[in-house]
């Protein structure tokens, strides 16, 4: 495991790159799909920083339950570990009642271009789709740490009301994205 930092490739106010990647629902899913916000974070099955974070994840698609899409991506190359493979993706996401759209980005071309380099890795995007936040989810930075500040909640709230993020963004912190 190497511990990353989160980058920006993409600059607040950018468009997000769009794709057209495989979801363990058997559906290909492209970002022109949905027209209200998206939440999309790099996220993977092994990773202990992501397995800590997937009841925050769960819970923030709940909250905002028909005006935020969550949409996980694993751009991890499941040579690497065999817990990410496509499969594994699947019965990940039983077992963890996973109620967010979970996709394979089996070229990881999806990763490159938004510069994911650590799972997790969350990009917050407007209804236009313009990026508006990309920074960790919550201050609770290690696996066993409990959060005292909602970053995301705060982030979304706001863009939901058409204002401006106006508080500190903060890198996510996560295992580096396996790349082939």
């Amino acid at each position: 495991m190497v511990l990353t930092k989160s980058q920006n490739k993409i600059q607040l106010g950018d468009k997000a790159p769009d794709f057209n990647l495989q979801g363990i629902d058997q559906k290909n899913h492209s970002l022109k799909d949905f027209n209200k916000p998206v939440l999309i974070i790099f996220i993977c099955n092994h990773c202990p920083y992501v397995k800590a974070k997937i009841s925050d994840i769960k819970n923030i698609q709940e909250k905002f339950k028909g005006k935020l899409q969550i949409i996980g991506i694993n751009s991890n190359d499941p040579d690497y570990d065999k817990e990410d493979s496509f499969e594994n993706m699947k019965v990940y996401a039983k077992k963890g009642n996973y109620n967010f759209i979970y996709l394979f980005d089996e070229t990881q071309k999806t990763a490159r271009k938004y510069g994911a380099s650590c799972t997790p890795d969350p990009f917050l995007f407007s209804k236009n789709h313009e990026l508006v936040y990309h920074g960790r989810i919550n201050d609770a930075m290690e696996p066993n740490q409990k959060a005292k500040s909602e970053d995301m909640i705060r982030a979304i709230e706001l863009t939901l009301t058409g204002k401006k993020i106006d508080f500190e963004i903060f890198p996510s912190i996560g295992c580096s994205i396996k790349w082939k």
